[in-house]
């Protein structure tokens, strides 16, 4: 059995087509996985302004003499 030069650069075109969908897949799952995590962070900012606005309990001490 002999392998011909047109055997490895169809087997070699097969393998480069699929690294660029693993890469392109890939890409695309970084990206959306960023997106999710600014929006996560900004949720949690604005949640926890919004109860820092709310504040807490408050004490007023008057002194009487």
């Amino acid at each position: 059995m002999t392998i011909e030069r047109s055997d490895l650069e169809s087997k070699f075109r097969q393998i480069q087509t699929a690294v660029d969908d693993t890469t392109s897949t890939a890409k695309s799952a970084g990206i959306g996985l960023a997106i999710g995590g600014v929006l996560l962070v900004l949720l949690v900012y604005l949640l926890g302004r919004r109860k820092g606005k709310k504040g807490g309990a408050q004490l007023e001490i008057y002194r009487l003499s």
